[in-house]
């Protein structure tokens, strides 16, 4: 028995790294897990892993991009579990590229993963969110890249720069509703990210291009230490169901940026005075 026994988490992205982590945190706190990921084969052996601990799970090939696939994926849920009491919208996509370089099916594909994706998943389930009773949350992933930018990652910031825009907004309007969003801020990660977000791209597409010097160029333009800023999927996820239980609208995960983001911060403030100064 657990804090989530009884209730329901969905999880996309969960066949491996952070989404992973998810379906591990809330199986080990007594939640039912629905894992869902484009990679359907990897989703499937989380979900097995899963359940010879216990666990009610399974896994739904899903492609959050594809607003009928995720349609589906709440439908299935709905028939397995009943409900749906906390919707983590792990989505992200990487394509590396200096901004003038990045083409126009970059650009299209990252942002209707990264951005559509999450705002298809929330509009499927949140009809199972709002028929449930008691504590409900919507877990939004966006990124360090959000305070700390780094060049020749211009597709995804921009991307993750919308998830933190449409989650503020959804906090205020499900406020009401007892439905609490939280915005997850993981910073680098020991993950498949970079191999899973190629095999993701549609072919039609052309294949993903990554160039070594793209990653150097944006590790020396942020100013990270390595040690630091790369955590494992586990690690980052080791305080999240604390943050929830208090229903904390940010969650930073790991990384050593607070400088970065006091002088940020400081500079917007700066504007504020200059602007009451003006005459």
């Amino acid at each position: 028995m657990g804090e989530y026994s009884g209730r329901t988490a969905v999880v996309t992205g969960a066949g491996s790294g952070l989404g992973g982590a998810m379906a591990d945190l809330f199986a080990g706190a007594g939640a039912k897990v629905a894992l869902l990921d484009i990679d359907g084969e990897r989703a499937e052996a989380k979900a097995a892993e899963l359940r010879a601990r216990g666990t009610e799970a399974f896994a739904i090939k899903v492609d959050v991009a594809d607003p009928a696939s995720v349609a589906a994926a709440a439908a299935a849920v709905q028939a397995r579990f009943g409900a749906c009491e906390v919707l983590c919208a792990n989505v992200g996509v990487q394509q590396f590229g200096a901004i003038d370089k990045l083409t126009a099916e970059d650009w299209s594909w990252v942002m209707s993963v990264n951005v559509m994706g999450v705002i298809n998943t929330v509009n499927a389930f949140l009809p199972l969110l709002r028929s449930a009773t008691g504590d409900r949350h919507v877990v939004l992933t966006a990124s360090s890249s959000y305070f700390v930018p780094g060049v020749r990652l211009g597709a995804y910031t921009t991307s993750k720069y919308a998830v933190v825009g449409y989650g503020e907004i959804l906090r205020l309007e499900l406020e009401e509703e007892g439905i609490n969003v939280t915005l997850l801020f993981p910073a680098g990660m020991s993950t498949r990210h970079l191999e899973s977000s190629k095999l993701a791209r549609p072919a039609d597409l052309g294949e993903s291009q990554l160039n070594p010097d793209d990653i150097q160029a944006m590790m020396a333009s942020r100013d990270m230490k390595t040690e630091t800023h790369v955590a494992t999927p586990e690690h980052a996820v080791r305080n999240l169901l604390t943050e929830l239980r208090d229903k904390r609208p940010y969650v930073i995960s790991h990384g050593s940026y607070r400088t970065q983001i006091e002088v940020r911060q400081c500079e917007v403030l700066a504007s504020f005075d200059r602007m009451q100064a003006a005459p």
